[in-house]
């Protein structure tokens, strides 16, 4: 066993630790399992959030976006920014309607705003199906990581299968309380070693950025700027304005909101997080030196850039801390995913059907479904050759059908109603699903339309569609309402 990966494990041993460690003494009821008792302050909610969003694809998938595709690469860094501005006005409302009404989910939040279970039954199945894709993503990210820093000596499946129980027991124990002490270290070597890379690696192998890219540009010309189709300017824009409004919409950062002790803190988070976001350009950095440093990683293989580059600059010792650090970004945000999951599948299906059970028994449930969720995202994980942002997109065109409804939902007096809202989703989840699974683009469905319109991402198509059904189904259902409604005291 090699220096590299004896520093790994000690990673995980300590992020086990501390999430035994900060469960001890707590009663680890629902409210405590998942959203810690309300009780957490602006610095740990900033460190969980950030924990939720840069994860093993910003660690890897990023450098090898970077690495394979280069300018499309920055929507990452846009709509994270973008998606901040959002959360000045977007989440201070959703953590005190939820504090107000003692929620502790997101299929919790659609429930109590349309007074329908079904749609929150609704909401909890799309939030599962869209976060396993996501969670795949992590144990990819975890199976690169302990592959690659053991120079071999274990293979992907073994890395993932070991990965997959590390994240198990670590969310079984904890709960999110153990998220967020990992989180803090975590967040504190990922700035640190990311910024590193990023800057010793260009000046390292070319002498500074400018060299590198120049370097680059005479090598692959026109690859540092965006392409005239596919993923072109409208593609990157339809995709940025796709996730900016998807960015919250995720359960399991609901869970990191709700877990507030204010709603201040939020918007200070707004406006420091930005900066923070500076970091993922020195990610990108390190997959623009690997392009010409290890070249001829295609397709799924380009989110090797970052470690195959890294073990052909540093040491075995240097390698473990670059692992243990990438472990810790599967580690944070794969215990929320799955946590979440889990709570969903307990508390908003299954109680939904079984009102009269407890929150003790739900909880019990939600642990025991822990380890089935993983199991069948490690299938996923195994038999999947997609890139991680391929992975990260697909969920997110899924998870955005739910944010004309929430947005509605803010306001006093919500237009839409329950069928509009059940009506919308259901109809943009139809085409998302329809065109993934017939691998279709708009391009292939409409070939005549002009380039621009070809390149859209289809998850922006179908939010457009989700929209209009919504508002038109609302609008019919209230007017049928009226005519039922009688006209004066002698009409009852």
């Amino acid at each position: 066993m090699n220096i590299a990966l004896l520093i790994i494990l000690a990673f995980l041993l300590l992020s086990i630790f501390l999430g035994i460690r900060s469960s001890k003494g707590k009663d680890m009821d629902l409210e405590q399992w998942t959203v810690g008792g309300r009780g957490f302050g602006a610095i740990f909610v900033f460190l969980l959030m950030a924990g939720e969003i840069y994860t093993t694809f910003s660690f890897l998938g990023g450098s090898g976006w970077a690495y394979g595709k280069g300018a499309p690469a920055l929507y990452v860094l846009i709509y994270i920014t973008l998606s901040y501005v959002l959360s000045y006005w977007l989440l201070p409302e959703i953590w005190k309607y939820a504090k107000e009404n003692k929620l502790m989910s997101q299929s919790d939040f659609f429930v109590s705003k349309y007074k329908s279970p079904s749609l929150g039954i609704l909401a909890a199945l799309v939030g599962v199906v869209s976060m396993i894709p996501v969670i795949v993503v992590q144990l990819k990210g975890l199976g690169i990581i302990v592959s690659e820093a053991s120079y071999g000596a274990i293979s992907m499946s073994q890395a993932v299968w070991m990965g997959a129980i590390g994240l198990t027991l670590y969310v079984m124990i904890s709960g999110i309380h153990g998220s967020v002490w990992t989180a803090v270290i975590k967040d504190i070597m990922m700035v640190a070693i990311i910024g590193f890379l990023g800057i010793y690696l260009p000046i390292h192998y070319f002498g500074g950025f400018q060299p590198m890219f120049e370097a680059i540009d005479a090598a692959k010309p026109g690859f540092l700027k965006f392409p005239d189709q596919g993923l072109s300017l409208s593609w990157f824009i339809s995709t940025v304005i796709l996730l900016v409004f998807g960015f919250y919409m995720w359960p399991q950062v609901f869970s990191a909101v709700y877990s507030a002790r204010s709603g201040k803190v939020f918007r200070k988070n707004a406006i420091i997080s930005p900066l923070y976001t500076l970091m993922l350009l020195f990610v990108f950095f390190v997959g623009f030196t690997a392009i010409l440093k290890v070249p001829g990683l295609v397709g799924a293989d380009a989110d090797l850039s970052l470690l195959r580059l890294s073990i052909e600059t540093f040491d075995p010792w240097f390698i473990g801390i670059i692992g243990g650090a990438g472990l810790l970004t599967a580690l944070v945000p794969g215990s929320m995913l799955l946590m979440s999951v889990a709570t969903l599948l307990a508390k908003n299906v299954y109680k939904a059907f079984a009102p009269a059970v407890s929150d003790r028994h739900v909880v019990r449930l939600a642990k025991f479904l822990v380890p089935v969720i993983a199991l069948i995202a490690v299938y996923f994980t195994l038999n999947g050759g997609e890139t991680m942002s391929a992975l990260i997109l697909m969920g997110y065109s899924l998870i955005t059908q739910l944010f004309p409804s929430l947005l509605f939902s803010l306001k006093k007096n919500n237009p839409i109603n329950k069928y509009g809202a059940i009506a919308g989703i259901i109809t943009g989840l139809f085409i998302v699903i329809c065109i993934t699974l017939s691998s279709s683009t708009i391009g292939t469905l409409f070939p005549s339309f002009p380039q621009a319109a070809k390149d859209l991402n289809v998850g922006i198509i179908a939010l457009a569609v989700n929209f209009i059904v919504m508002i038109t189904v609302s609008l019919a259902f209230r007017k049928h309402t009226v005519r039922l409604e009688p006209k004066s005291v002698n009409d009852i």
